[in-house]
């Protein structure tokens, strides 16, 4: 699963997710991809599942780009802990998603066979969808 190799901080806080996505808004190497409708954090799990969707349902061909990197730590305290005594410790990792943010990208497949393995991608993520194409 996709973590980073090593951070700066091993806890960060929260933050907010308004607005929509500034970075990583259109489809940049790829001819399809698939863009976020919704904000959330997408866990590393999520991700590696709706990579494995995609790359089942192509069956190896084409090549696939995953946009988003799950950089931000989740921490969680243990169950039936009484409160205080600090921040829990990481658990997993997420990446911060907000609406407009390619997720993934896809190309040597031809239109139908992208749209069905992206439809099946998006089954596994936690958000609403839209299938996109690049601009020509």
């Amino acid at each position: 699963m996709l973590m980073p190799k090593r951070v700066k901080y091993r806890k960060k806080q929260r933050g907010r997710m308004k607005g929509n996505a500034q970075k990583g808004n259109f489809v940049a190497f790829g001819h399809f991809g698939l863009k976020s409708l919704d904000s959330a954090w997408i866990t590393s799990r999520q991700i590696e599942a709706a990579r494995i969707a995609m790359t089942r349902y192509i069956k190896r061909g084409g090549k696939v780009w995953i946009r988003i990197f799950p950089d931000k730590p989740v921490t969680q305290k243990p169950a039936e802990t009484r409160m205080g005594k600090g921040k829990g410790s990481p658990e997993y990792w997420v990446a911060v998603v907000k609406p407009g943010r390619i997720l993934f990208e896809i190309e040597g497949v031809n239109q139908e066979d992208a749209k069905e393995a992206m439809r099946l991608a998006s089954h596994k993520l936690p958000i609403k969808t839209k299938f996109v194409s690049r601009e020509r």
